[in-house]
């Protein structure tokens, strides 16, 4: 079976985020000062081959935690659907 996941990787909260403050910054320059906050992170799509949807969920968190997110600075969330 192949499945496919989506994968998203954004900065602990309690981590300062420099990219993220600049794109704050900047929406205020541009005339969106009602917009505050920004968070960057990334977004990962990837496909797994496995026997079921258990073990492909497997793999995905292994990839993530060993090579995808940095677990100190980082957390990230997934959706894992047939493809």
């Amino acid at each position: 079976m192949k499945f496919r996941a989506e994968i998203d990787v954004m900065p602990l909260d309690a981590l300062l985020d420099p990219q993220g403050k600049a794109v704050t910054g900047s929406m205020k320059t541009i005339g969106l000062e009602m917009i505050d906050g920004v968070r960057i992170g990334k977004h990962i799509r990837l496909f797994v081959e496995a026997n079921s949807k258990a073990v492909a969920e497997e793999k995905v968190k292994e990839a993530c935690t060993k090579l995808l997110s940095n677990q100190i600075m980082e957390s990230y969330s997934y959706t894992l659907v047939e493809a």
